[in-house]
């Protein structure tokens, strides 16, 4: 931060000062706390959609987006410098916004709760620069769109228990493109503010972003027990449901090292701090393993916060990234004042919550390996359709050449204390016909894999009979026609 420098967010096109705020706050009490009140605490973990706002982000050309978050997660420190746009900035009373306006005469909000949530998730996809352009559509929630080309999967993370969803869903169809001077739209061909230093502290602790990963990385190593967050939709939760504190957080969210898609001739390295939605388009369908698993992950709202690194250094053992990102047969690239350090993903998780990564590094990057496998599949396991976390995930990707499998890759997710590879049916696989006996064979390996438990979320044997069934699975999806060996 620059001495003198005004810690700051532009709200609603007027600038409001973060002085003076504790650095665990977020930005939904922050708001609120400056009179803004039409963002909604629901569940404080970002899963209901009511915290929703806008923030001006890259567009990944020299131009802004209007991006829905849940205001619940980040921290209010991360905004400095940026501009947000809530529920009040969109209209008035008396001169609504066309995606209130929708909502109010097709019946869209009874109590009104989540209302402002759902004001905001489908303004930032009624201003998406290409929505009248149906044939740039990416992911397999592509085919709920409207003729207007608005993808109801903006809506994924907002919910509703008054209307039914149909009105909202009526409501989202009848949006026309936006007016030729209204202001956001016009703001969109302008680069957002660029990222800036930032330090704020407060009774629990300090919240700093550096300018750069030396930075960065200067900051970790003076404070090695420092909490590291990007998109905050881990942490965030901890903070609001768990009361959560850390005497030093870093920033990393927007630092450019980390921000970056490099494809090689041997490798696709992507940068940790990119949201799982800049990813998907930065990497424009290259790798289809990701493809399927983006539309499973969370929510449009939490994947417009939630990274890759992020993903990865959590060490959970129910992500969903990290079974695919086995299955590609991933490194992490780790920086360090040292420098980089490669270390294949299969290595980096040593047990629950746990991981190789000393204190003063950092997750860099993450390198995918080339050329790809071409069979490819991802099967997530869970309650709901969206927003749900997985009882379990299988990631699978095969090498068939003429009809033999020359080469197997299986991540797993959900069955043990880390997400794990499958390596038994991997080996059960390899060398053998690709043929419904040896897939029966295989899957029946796979069945053994991992350590499942009993949990709320499904059985241990639930969970197994699951690994059992994706193998088969993957073959009646490749060849429909063939049940039962010839």
């Amino acid at each position: 931060m620059t001495p003198g420098q005004r810690l700051s967010v532009t709200v609603n096109g007027t600038e409001r000062g973060l002085a003076g705020t504790d650095p665990a706050t977020n930005a939904l009490d922050w708001l609120r706390g400056q009179g803004l009140t039409g963002a909604k605490e629901g569940c404080a973990e970002g899963e209901c959609g009511a915290c929703a706002v806008l923030v001006a982000r890259p567009d990944g050309g020299s131009g802004t987006e209007w991006t829905a978050v849940n205001a619940c997660l980040v921290p209010a420190a991360s905004l400095d410098g940026q501009e947000v746009v809530t529920a009040e900035g969109l209209g008035t009373p008396d001169h609504l916004h066309p995606v209130q306006h929708e909502m109010a005469v097709r019946g869209g909000s009874q109590c009104g709760y989540c209302t402002p949530g759902f004001v905001c998730s489908m303004a930032a996809e009624y201003y998406r620069a290409d929505r009248q352009d149906d044939t740039a559509r990416v992911g397999s929630d592509a085919h709920e769109s409207g003729p207007n080309g608005f993808r109801l999967g903006a809506l994924s993370g907002n919910l509703c228990r008054c209307t039914g969803y149909r009105p909202i869903r009526d409501a989202a169809f009848a949006l026309a493109s936006p007016a030729a001077d209204d202001v956001l739209a016009l703001r969109r061909s302008d680069a957002p503010r660029p990222p800036v230093g930032t330090r704020l502290s407060g009774d629990t602790g300090t919240y700093a972003r550096a300018a750069d990963l030396d930075e960065a990385l200067d900051l970790l190593t003076d404070h090695p027990d420092a909490v590291v967050v990007a998109g905050s939709t881990d942490w965030g939760v901890d903070v609001s449901l768990r009361g959560a504190r850390a005497r030093f957080v870093i920033g990393i969210d927007r630092l450019p090292e980390l921000r970056r898609v490099e494809v090689g001739d041997d490798a696709v390295e992507i940068g940790a701090a990119l949201t799982l939605t800049e990813l998907e388009r930065e990497l424009a369908g290259r790798i289809p393993l990701l493809d399927q698993v983006f539309p499973q992950f969370a929510s449009r709202l939490i994947r417009n916060g939630a990274t890759l690194g992020g993903n990865v250094g959590t060490a959970s053992p129910i992500g969903d990234l990290p079974p695919a990102l086995l299955a590609l047969e991933a490194v992490v690239v780790l920086a360090s004042p040292d420098g980089d350090r490669q270390v294949p993903l299969a290595d980096y998780w040593t047990g629950y919550r746990q991981s190789v990564r000393r204190p003063d590094e950092l997750i860099r990057a993450v390198r995918i390996p080339l050329p790809l496998s071409p069979t490819t599949a991802f099967h997530k396991i869970a309650k709901r359709r969206y927003d749900d976390i997985s009882s379990v995930a299988v990631a699978v990707a095969l090498d068939v050449v003429d009809g033999s499998v020359r080469r197997a890759r299986i991540g797993l997710g959900g069955v043990a204390a880390t997400p794990v590879r499958a390596l038994a049916t991997e080996a059960a696989l390899e060398g053998r016909a690709w043929t419904t006996s040896t897939v029966q064979a295989a899957a029946e390996v796979m069945r053994g894999e991992g350590t499942p438990l009993d949990d709320h979320r499904a059985s241990a044997a639930y969970r197994s009979a699951v690994l059992g069934t994706s193998l088969l699975r993957v073959l009646a999806d490749e060849q429909p026609e063939r049940r039962v060996d010839a």
